[in-house]
């Protein structure tokens, strides 16, 4: 429960100050010997913790995803497999699995989205690590406008959908091979692009080194560069973007 919520339901009568102050006595996380959940991250960020369930032992991840329902009535995890979910489902039904950018969540209903985040791809085999930037940023209350497979080979198929690119707050441009997207939109657009190498690609791919290296030494303006296949820092750095822009606009 975030610090604002607390005082509100104390105005309001339904916690009482006694309650909130057994909040704010917390340490700003909860030990669990196996973890360290961060329950005060969202008051310092203004972003709860999210789960990172590859490599997790299976009790260790289950007891995390029941513990963060508990502290914040939702829970983002990444990187799972199809295994992972049908363990953390057993004990929280709610649970939802998506197969392509291999998210599991418990999302609150009726969240606010604002502004726009536009996450373009190249191809579609660069699709699951936009899905996981764009439900990243989804998560986080932003509108994620999807405009997929419009690399640099058929470049025709991105200025169709130009307009709606310039009008997004934030670009986040996935692509493999050569990693060219990203700099191509760098040059058409007035706000940042976030540039994802991903590891799709042949041999001097070299398991998306090859984007990576194009992205950083990009000749146009405004890019900036997360880890290879990293959707979810895209999509979280977008987010701060994107609240940013909405702040002010309003």
């Amino acid at each position: 429960m975030e610090a604002a919520e607390i005082l509100r339901k104390v105005k309001e009568g339904t916690l009482s100050v006694e309650e909130a102050e057994q909040y704010f006595k917390k340490q700003p996380f909860e030990e669990y010997g196996y973890a360290k959940l961060d329950s005060h991250r969202e008051i310092r960020t203004g972003f709860p913790e999210v789960v990172y369930c590859s490599g997790k032992p299976d009790e260790s991840l289950v007891s995390i995803y029941q513990k963060m329902m508990e502290m914040n009535g939702e829970v983002f995890g990444t990187r799972a497999d199809e295994h992972q979910y049908e363990l953390v489902k057993k004990v929280l039904p709610e649970v939802v699995y998506d197969k392509v950018s291999r998210i599991l969540k418990i999302e609150k209903e009726g969240k606010e989205r604002v502004g726009k985040v536009a996450v373009c791809t190249a191809g579609t085999a660069d699709i699951p690590v936009a899905e996981e930037a764009a439900q990243t940023a989804e998560y986080f209350g932003a509108k994620a406008e999807r405009i997929y497979d419009v690399g640099v080979s058929g470049i025709h198929r991105l200025f169709s959908r130009l307009e709606v690119i310039q009008s997004a707050n934030c670009i986040i441009a996935v692509a493999g091979m050569e990693g060219a997207l990203a700099s191509v939109l760098g040059g058409l657009v007035s706000n940042p692009v976030i540039a994802v190498p991903t590891s799709v690609g042949y041999g001097a791919n070299l398991q998306g080194l090859s984007a990576l290296l194009t992205m950083i030494n990009s000749c146009a303006n405004g890019v900036a560069v997360v880890n290879i296949d990293n959707g979810y820092g895209a999509g979280y750095l977008a987010t701060q973007i994107n609240r940013l822009a909405v702040h002010s606009e309003g």
